[in-house]
């Protein structure tokens, strides 16, 4: 079953092609419009509105936080009691070194603010972080899905691998359109290994 969507679709196949399409158009939009440039980077707020514009035409949702409890496999995301005070927390995180922003995006990773689209919306977050503080970007498309994706489920407890694997991918090309829009089609192509499930509250 899909989750409930202002497209009106209830297969997840439809669903998530659909997605893909208008939330690409968006991420697209995003760059152009120069938007990403007036957010404060690394500040949820800025996450907020990054995942609103890329789903909001899908979801009543986009950039609410989850009402719901979530997890993958064995791994339970921030319980919803705690959510609000995680969030807190990581918008007060340093982020002028690139050590420091891999710790706050491994933070974001174990928040999952949202109930859909948070890799997405978080990569793209990530960059902006790292364009604002360091004036680099990570070339996605230089990253291995299989390492990512370990080393993303490793990172709660030692972050060494992806913070290996985000520094070897880092560029300096940071307003290359061509740079960026390969980061939106590896954002699906790492994600379609998610399986979540939800408990409603």
């Amino acid at each position: 079953m899909a989750l409930e969507n202002k497209l009106g679709l209830t297969s997840s196949a439809d669903l998530a092609r659909e997605e893909e399409r208008i939330s690409k158009k968006k991420a697209l939009e995003l760059f152009e419009n120069g938007m990403l440039g007036k957010l404060k980077a690394g500040s949820f707020s800025a996450l907020k509105t990054i995942h609103k514009y890329l789903f909001d035409e899908i979801y009543d949702s986009a950039g609410e936080i989850r009402t719901v409890n979530i997890s993958k496999g064995s791994f339970r995301f921030a319980p919803l009691m705690y959510l609000e005070a995680a969030l807190a927390n990581i918008d007060k995180m340093p982020q002028s070194t690139f050590d420091e922003i891999v710790e706050k995006y491994v933070e974001m990773n174990i928040a999952h603010p949202f109930r859909e689209g948070n890799g997405r919306s978080t990569r793209i977050w990530l960059d902006l972080i790292f364009k604002t503080e360091l004036q680099k970007v990570v070339d996605w498309s230089k990253i291995d899905k299989e390492d990512y994706l370990l080393a993303m489920e490793r990172s709660p407890i030692k972050d060494i691998e992806i913070k290996h694997i985000l520094k070897a991918a880092l560029t300096d090309d940071i307003d290359s359109r061509e740079v960026y829009m390969k980061g939106i089609d590896h954002s699906y192509y790492y994600e379609g290994y998610a399986t979540f499930k939800a408990e409603e509250l």
